[in-house]
């Protein structure tokens, strides 16, 4: 049977889409499609408007307040939207420019664009955000630009000499993630000197000092010394710096965990009972992981939206489930999502049974985590549901969280961040804090392309196991209060909330 002349048109929309996403247009203009084409995907949900002229993608059904769609395409619309307008003349503020050479995946709510071709203008965008354009008299040369994401920032260097005192403050994290990258203090001694900046020097190399690069902080302050300057060395932190072990480590993303790990640990500490200790009773232990198991699945799984009952829950466990002879049974993709989720439990609970034995949590978990995956997807794969490539490991495309500004690192980054975690969880002498940072970097990182969360609590119910803490159960009835905390977590570097959070489900199940 021929489609409908309508659905005709909607696959030939489409396919214009589709051509111009292929050739890297995330966020697309009006002109570059018919006015027939971009109507037909307005109203079918396929296009939102960002700004008169620009649209980006979405899919049909999501509500009109669900920020994934600009999130995901924000970055994308800053670059084609500039581009257009200036060509290669622009660059970002210096403070975003030092935020994206840190890797902080949360866009700030205004964008400045510094440009000669600038009007001084304001741009409203979705969210509440905006795009000022800041008409530079003064712009720099080319070659003090470079790409990040497709956004044109500053070099590292010029982008810490530009930054205002104030960064240093407000980010400071950031801050000290940057500094951390620079190899050597040539180049910005070089803009120092081009520009006469001896107070900024001053700032730059009290900063250097104060995270623990003590050569590059001499090195700038003897150069400018040298050149006839008088340097007077100021701390523009005003919170303590965290001194970072094999500070040659140049990837922000690991940067920027060592410093929320070092940073997180102690409200974590601070939100929980002492560590029981490992039971003397292993067997115990995991039959009262076992009680709980119908309850853990149903709200797990819930969370992520799968539609589940005990009783398919309990024929799943117990080996009776059979689609082939019940219809009920025969609801694939939440039946898969149980016995997956059933498969990769008994996963778990040989990890926890080594960590009880005295094993290292943070090595049993670098070991056995490809299991855990593997184990949660399998029923799907075997279904046909999903593809055996979903198998393969670590997401090789870009994620988004819905309604979350934090926006997980590119799939480059997953290969350093996970060799950390695994790092970070082996020599942290804390469970609590095993269990709480731990799921909150895991979900950070987002790993893989599906059962992130599923993941994360059995990496957290793990890490409680490690110190003899009860499997506690995220309820379906939290869930926003959970997102919620993790998203203060990702997005303004609060912990406290997710680890009361953690806390208090976990009194649940010893009161």
């Amino acid at each position: 049977m021929a489609p409908a002349p309508s659905q005709k048109r909607l696959a030939d929309a489409l396919a214009a889409l589709k051509s111009l996403q292929e050739t890297g247009n995330v966020v697309v203009r009006s002109l570059d499609l018919s006015r027939v084409h971009r109507e037909i995907l307005l109203a079918n949900g396929f296009l939102r408007l960002v700004v008169k002229g620009w649209h980006m993608p979405s899919r049909p059904g999501e509500a009109d307040g669900d920020t994934t769609p600009w999130y995901a395409a924000m970055r994308d619309f800053i670059r084609g939207y500039c581009d257009n307008r200036f060509g290669e003349a622009w660059h970002v503020s210096p403070d975003y420019s030092l935020l994206l050479h840190a890797g902080n995946t949360i866009s700030p709510k205004q964008i400045v664009v510094h440009s000669p071709k600038a009007k001084n203008s304001l741009l409203s965008l979705p969210d509440g955000c905006s795009l000022l354009d800041y008409q530079a008299k003064d712009f720099v040369s080319l070659d003090r630009i470079e790409r990040i994401d497709g956004i044109r920032v500053l070099t590292l260097p010029l982008a810490l000499i530009r930054a205002p005192e104030a960064f240093f403050r407000t980010y400071a994290n950031d801050a000290q993630i940057v500094l951390h990258r620079l190899q050597d203090a040539s180049e910005l001694n070089r803009e120092l000197l081009a520009g006469g900046h001896s107070v900024v020097a001053g700032r730059l190399a009290g900063a250097l000092r104060a995270i623990g690069r003590i050569e590059l902080a001499d090195d700038v302050w003897a150069t400018l010394r040298a050149a006839g300057y008088t340097i007077v060395e100021t701390n523009p932190f005003v919170i303590s710096a965290i001194p970072l072990a094999d500070a040659q480590v140049r990837s922000p993303y690991v940067l920027r965990m060592r410093l929320m790990w070092e940073r997180m640990r102690a409200t974590v500490i601070q939100a929980f009972p002492p560590e029981p200790g490992l039971p003397a009773d292993i067997e115990a232990y995991i039959h009262a992981i076992e009680e709980v198991y119908r309850a853990d699945a149903y709200h797990s799984l819930s969370i992520e939206g799968y539609r589940v009952t005990d009783v398919l829950i309990q024929r799943v466990a117990t080996g009776q489930w059979d689609p082939a002879q019940h219809a009920a049974d025969a609801d694939a993709r939440n039946a898969m999502a149980a016995h997956g989720y059933w498969l990769a439990h008994n996963a778990v609970k040989q990890s926890i049974k080594k960590i009880l034995t005295g094993e290292n949590s943070g090595a049993v978990y670098r070991s056995d985590h490809g299991a855990w995956f593997r184990a949660l997807f399998a029923p799907s794969v075997d279904a046909r549901i999903l593809t055996a490539a979903d198998l393969a490991g670590y997401r090789g495309h870009q994620v988004y969280i819905k309604n979350a500004a934090h926006v997980p690192p590119p799939k480059e980054a997953v290969r350093d961040m996970m060799p950390e975690l695994f790092s970070l969880l082996a020599r942290e002498p804390h469970a609590a804090v095993r269990a709480v940072l731990g799921h909150f970097m895991f979900v950070y990182i987002h790993p893989y392309m599906d059962g992130n969360g599923r993941i994360g609590r059995f990496l957290m119910n793990a890490m409680l196991a490690s110190g003899g803490y009860p499997w506690t159960i995220v309820r379906v009835e939290r869930r926003d209060e959970y997102m919620s905390a993790l998203d203060a977590a990702s997005a303004q570097g609060e912990i406290g909330l997710f680890a009361e959070f953690v806390a208090s489900s976990m009194k649940m199940v010893l009161e």
